[in-house]
């Protein structure tokens, strides 16, 4: 499966802004984005070039980034982000507030919100390698959409994981409205489909609809 392989730090420096891509560390003054960081030299964009990309940027430009922020904090390559925005687009209602719930609704950002992933990257990898099960059954897909109702449970043996129980103790991320923590924090209950008031990422999803509109 194709993935993003590089520096995630790098992502940030170009967005500008944290994207929390590295967990713990996003926390720390080792951010290169972050406010009194000992690398505040480098909170520019990345390249050779990045110096020099401070002018200021057009209506395009501001979309498209707007774009690439979101598909970055949630970890998806273009061609994923964009059939998702099709789909968003046919669907009724407001297009951008439909990406956000499409987003939100993965199954590694679902399990990523119950805080046993450090970063979103961390809770795909549990996904992925089958910790993860879905009404007691085990789901290795991360784009698995889940639905109100949907019981997401960590397996029993996963529990016990040095990173889950130390993400659990020290992130202290608390779960969003729309899903309800069970078994000592291990499983989480979709109770509605997120409204965009529950959403709590810093995304203008009004852009990317523009952009993809043209």
């Amino acid at each position: 499966m194709a993935r993003y392989t590089g520096p995630v730090c790098r992502l940030c420096r170009r967005e500008r802004t944290k994207l929390f891509l590295k967990g713990e560390r996003c926390f720390t003054l080792k951010c290169p984005v972050s406010e009194n960081s000992d690398r505040q030299t480098r909170a520019f964009p990345p390249g050779m070039h990045g110096r020099d990309r401070q002018r200021q940027g057009s209506e395009y430009l501001t979309q498209l980034r707007e774009k690439q922020k979101a598909r970055r904090i949630y970890g998806l390559l273009e061609k994923q982000f964009r059939n998702l925005y099709e789909e968003a687009s046919r669907r009724p209602g407001i297009t951008g507030t439909n990406l956000l719930q499409f987003l939100e609704t993965r199954l590694d950002n679902v399990a990523y919100r119950a805080g046993w992933g450090a970063s979103r990257a961390q809770a795909r990898q549990f996904v992925r390698h089958g910790h993860v099960t879905v009404n007691a059954k085990r789901v290795t897909i991360p784009s698995f959409r889940v639905r109100p109702g949907d019981v997401v449970t960590l397996k029993v043996a996963t529990r016990e994981n040095f990173n889950v129980k130390r993400n659990l103790d020290i992130m202290d991320r608390s779960v969003p409205g729309w899903l309800e923590k069970g078994e000592d924090g291990f499983a989480v209950t979709v109770r509605v489909v997120p409204q965009r008031e529950q959403i709590d990422e810093s995304i203008r999803e009004q852009l990317i609809v523009e952009l993809y509109s043209k």
